[in-house]
Order: C-alpha cells, then sequence, then structure tokens
C-alpha cells in the first residue's frame, strides 16, 4: 500500500484503507435461516445476506504480499492489539519493505524500501492527517456490497464470503454526474467467522508506488491472540 509523497492507507484495511485490529472470539453461530412457506405447506430456507467483515481488536496473522506486475512476493505479517493494529511487508532482505498503522487514533505509513525508490535519506514515516481508528474502518466496512460466497483454493481450501468495498470521488447522485474511482477493496472472510480475514485484493490512489495501482496479501494463519504493535521511532506522535 503505498502513496507518492502522501500516504500509503490500508483498507483494507483496507482500506483499504488499513488495518487495526482482549481476546475477540469468533462471532457466535449464525441462528437458524428463516424459513418461508410453500404453497404445498414445505418450508424452504430464506437467503439472507451474511455479516459484514469487521477488523477485531486484538489478532494476529501471517501470509504473503503480492504484486504480480512486480513479480514481488514476501512476507507479511498484520497484528492488532487493543484496537492498534500494523502491517508489515516485507523486510530488509527483501525487494520491498513498509509497515502500515492505525495507532493512537492515527494513521501511519512508512516505506523503507521500494523498487525505484532511494534508501537515502530515508523516507520519512508518514501521519495521515485527522482522526482515524478502528471503529471509523468498521463503519466504513459496513457499507461493503456482498459479492457471494467462495472457496480460496490453495493447500487448504478456505470457504469464504466475497465483500467489495470502494471510495468514490464526485456526485453520489445517480445518473450523469462526474464520479471518479479513488480505491477499491475486496474481502474474503470466513464463512462462520467475518473478523477472520483471508485475502484482501486493493487497487487505487493509495498504490501509487505501483504502475498497476493494485496489490494484495493473503493469510495462512489469522486468530484471535493479542498481536504485538510498534510505532517505528521516526514516525510522529499520534493524534490527541
Amino acid at each position: 500500500m503505498a502513496s507518492r509523497r502522501t500516504h500509503r492507507m490500508l483498507v483494507s484495511a483496507v482500506a483499504g484503507g488499513l488495518f487495526a485490529l482482549g481476546v475477540v472470539a469468533p462471532g457466535p453461530a449464525a441462528a437458524p435461516l428463516p424459513r418461508a412457506a410453500r404453497a404445498d405447506g414445505d418450508v424452504a430456507p430464506v437467503p439472507r445476506e451474511p455479516r459484514p467483515p469487521l477488523l477485531p481488536a486484538d489478532f494476529r496473522g501471517t501470509g504473503r504480499y503480492i504484486v504480480r506486475d512486480l513479480g514481488i512476493d514476501v512476507p507479511f505479517i498484520w497484528q492488532g492489539r487493543d484496537g492498534n493494529s500494523q502491517m508489515i511487508a516485507g523486510g530488509p532482505e527483501d525487494p520491498i519493505w513498509f509497515t502500515n498503522l492505525i495507532y493512537e487514533n492515527t494513521l501511519y505509513t512508512l516505506t523503507y524500501k521500494w523498487p525505484n525508490i532511494p534508501l537515502f535519506p530515508p523516507r520519512a514515516c508518514s501521519k495521515i492527517p485527522g482522526f482515524f481508528n478502528r471503529q471509523i474502518f468498521n463503519d466504513k466496512l459496513k457499507t461493503s456490497r456482498f459479492v457471494g460466497p467462495e472457496i480460496l483454493q490453495g493447500e487448504k481450501d478456505r470457504h469464504v464470503d466475497h465483500w467489495r468495498v470502494g471510495v468514490v470521488g464526485g456526485s453520489t447522485v445517480p445518473g450523469e454526474f462526474f464520479r471518479f474511482p479513488i480505491a477499491l477493496g475486496d474481502i474474503y472472510v470466513d464463512q462462520h467467522d467475518p473478523s477472520r480475514w483471508w485475502q484482501v485484493l486493493q487497487f487505487g490512489l493509495q498504490n501509487l508506488f505501483d504502475p498497476e495501482l493494485d496489490e494484495w496479501f493473503t493469510m495462512d494463519t489469522f486468530d484471535h491472540r493479542p498481536g504485538v504493535v510498534t510505532l517505528p521511532d521516526r514516525c510522529p506522535p499520534p493524534t490527541s
């Protein structure tokens, strides 16, 4: 999630924007589907939309961060504690290395390494102006559109719900009015627990370091134990 001179956000998130995340237990088992009477007296389940994605307060996950057009596939860590959260993609020996945080009501991004970005002088930590926290992120996730149930195939097939959330600039009135996409995220969460994230694809202006403006990460592990969130020394103090 990179930006040119400005900022890189997570969903995302996530959000794209970004991320964030006591132990938040998996959501309660889904209630039985309501049933509708048929003409012959039988009843049939009435489909209903599942719960939207939710970023938990405490969690830890590992996976891979991938930028296909650059051939980049590096380790990815995403952790949350007490509502703060941190993503770390890559490391000193990888072609890219950055971290994004939601920390004490503030959104941060710090790029250590990226192709064609000089290492020296080191890039400053960007503190995104304004108030931002996990609650704001989750409120945005509530506007996600349900795409449908899917199966992510891999070493272990995962049954997920696919959601799409976007940020669009311009008119919000239907019809022939000027508008333009700013960010788009496809989020894949566990069908039984929407606070367990398995994959995210992001596209938009937050990825300006990448020519194709996209990135995605896929998780190998994700559980609801408090993680470790550390604000880098070069980052300015959080919003008061």
